[in-house]
């Protein structure tokens, strides 16, 4: 693979990436420190000389609500220091604008020079670092809080006007319209009740409904103000014609058309590679690497990487090829191996031999049987997608839950129809069992899409139908054979392996509830290819859950799809060995 950049140059990079992310970091945590500094500071008494000079220049109720506004700012430092570590411009603006409240807070409620001097100190570094803050909002969430907001003010101006005005008997205090319009202020932005309080139960209760009110308006504002960019519309047509040409020329893995599914976003990088993606809550999870020229990878991942941090998303790249690895931590990914793709080479695959007997042994016994295998070439017809309709939803009724998306293809219409498909049938004519196929990525290899059979089939069926295509294939003159992901295969064997990589080594020993993983490895390794493994691309540690969670609902949808599967188990494995008939 030709290298973009010099070991050197990639070393200077990742230290500049580290010292950016570093300094962000730092910022951030001195921001959320500031918040524990303000809510214990709020907590404590002021000094009593203090006290002495402040009570020459304001009233009681001014230091009171004051120690009120600190608090509040503490709690809102600690909640935007999160957004100040994902590089967030408006967490920026946020909490340059409180840590400058809270600097005259602190003066007010009790001449506290020293924390108002922390928050000045503060606020001076992340205004000197404000270039780094470049992480954008969704602005359509953006408008929407500001909105949310100003009428909730507005909202609560009326409302608790005419409430202190009318229902003044409730008080202790009489309200006129002016101080009726001033308290209802004062409650909505400092939280500050009327004199001496409520004198009834119904008074209380009007108090507290504008604190909810309040309290309410302003968290919902601030999550919406903070809210990373949002993926509203599909690719377009043209989108999809474009990521199409690059794919056609460009594809290497049969990821590449996967790529085009529905599911998939784009992004298109100025050196003439595709990004196909899919958006889980903050992370974008591309489907394998960029396609494109092999020159343009590296800059490819740095584009989507930069892409990615300006919409405040985490880019992770999901079953990339052992030989891109060094492009990913050179831009300062990290890297979790999850398991192996099985190539089987055609041009050693044969029927003859002693070691290929069990295969000679399968198709002898089917053709006694009368058992066809059949190839059909695309488009394929109505009544032939019907029938296979028909062999995948009895096949998913077998596992308890919806079909998996993403990295795997599913039954649709239009897809299905454009693909090349095998098909097992019985000596009745009955279709027992299909797989369809990716031709053409890369040029010299053919790949397995899906692979359905029906619920009770004649034991060793889809030994007969592996047989049938990889006997097909080589006829057709391709050299490689994939039979798709062994998922967490060969992760975690050594104990010098990760310690990530051996707690999935133990999970895939325990998942055999939900997915027979190690069946279908063993059913794959019969036909003896060659492993490669593959792996997921992370940017750093603390992410990886996030990007756990996204690979999980890019292929499931939403956890929804896996109650079935937890409360009824899958019945029969995903490849039959045994013979299963009706009792």
């Amino acid at each position: 693979m030709p290298q973009s950049h010099s070991p050197a140059s990639r070393w200077v990079n990742r230290i500049e990436v580290g010292v950016e992310q570093w300094g962000v970091s730092f910022i951030a945590l001195l921001v959320a420190l500031m918040g524990v500094v303000n809510v214990l500071s709020a907590l404590s008494p002021a000094l009593h000389a203090r006290l002495r000079v402040l009570d020459r220049f304001m009233v009681l109720e001014v230091r009171t609500g004051s120690r009120l506004a600190v608090t509040l700012a503490g709690f809102a430092l600690l909640l935007l220091s999160r957004s100040l570590w994902r590089h967030k411009y408006a967490a920026w603006v946020l909490t340059l604008g409180v840590l400058i409240l809270s600097a005259l807070g602190h003066l007010l409620k009790g001449l506290d020079y020293e924390e108002a001097g922390l928050a000045a100190v503060l606020a001076l570094l992340l205004w000197l670092l404000r270039h780094r803050f470049h992480a954008r909002s969704d602005p359509p969430s953006v408008r929407q809080g500001i909105q949310v907001l100003l009428s909730a003010f507005l909202f609560t101006l009326v409302y608790g006007t005419l409430g202190f005005y009318l229902l003044d008997r409730h008080f202790h205090t009489q309200f006129d319209l002016p101080t009726a319009l001033v308290q209802t202020v004062r409650m909505f932005v400092q939280f500050t009740p009327p004199g001496p309080g409520p004198v009834t139960h119904f008074g209380r209760y009007f108090l507290d409904s504008i604190y909810v009110v309040a309290v309410t308006t302003f968290g919902y504002s601030l999550w919406m103000l903070l809210r990373p960019v949002v993926l509203r519309a599909p690719a377009t047509p043209a989108e999809r014609a474009r990521a199409a040409d690059i794919v056609a020329t460009q594809g290497r893995t049969p990821l590449a058309r996967l790529a085009l599914l529905n599911d998939k976003a784009y992004f298109f990088t100025p050196g003439g590679s595709v990004v196909a993606f899919s958006l889980q809550g903050r992370v974008a999870l591309a489907l394998g690497d960029p396609i494109g020229p092999p020159a343009d990878l590296a800059d490819a991942i740095r584009a989507f990487q930069a892409f990615c941090a300006h919409n405040d998303w985490l880019a992770a790249f999901y079953q990339t090829l052992p030989e891109t690895l060094e492009a990913y931590t050179a831009a300062g990914f990290n890297a979790l191996k999850i398991g192996q793709e099985a190539l089987v080479d055609l041009a050693t695959f044969s029927l003859e031999g002693r070691a290929n007997k069990e295969f000679r042994n399968v198709k002898n016994r089917f053709s006694r049987l009368g058992h066809t295998a059949v190839f059909h070439p695309p488009p394929l017809d109505h009544a032939l997608l019907e029938a296979l309709r028909a062999v995948s939803d009895e096949w998913l009724s077998t596992r308890g839950m919806a079909e998996l998306r993403f990295s795997l293809g599913w039954f649709d219409d239009d897809y299905l129809r454009q693909s090349p498909v095998m098909v097992i049938r019985t000596a009745e004519g009955r279709i027992s069992a299909f797989a369809s196929l990716i031709p053409g990525l890369p040029p010299q290899g053919v790949s397995v899409d899906l692979m359905r059979h029906r619920r009770r089939t004649e034991s060793g069926t889809m030994d007969f139908l592996f047989v049938s295509l990889l006997e097909w294939a080589k006829g057709m003159g391709y050299a490689v054979f994939d039979l798709g992901l062994s998922a967490l295969a060969g992760v975690g064997e050594h104990s010098d392996d990760p310690v990530i990589e051996r707690a999935l080594r133990s999970l895939y020993r325990n998942l055999a509830r939900f997915y027979n993983y190690q069946g279908l490895h063993a059913f794959k390794a019969k036909f003896r290819p060659r492993w490669e493994p593959r792996y997921l691309i992370y940017p750093q540690p603390l992410d990886l859950p996030a990007v756990a969670l996204a690979v999980v609902r890019a292929h499931v949808g939403t956890w929804r799809a896996l109650l079935p599967a937890w409360r009824h188990p899958p019945k029969a494995d995903i490849i039959p060995t045994i013979e299963e008939r009706p009792s």
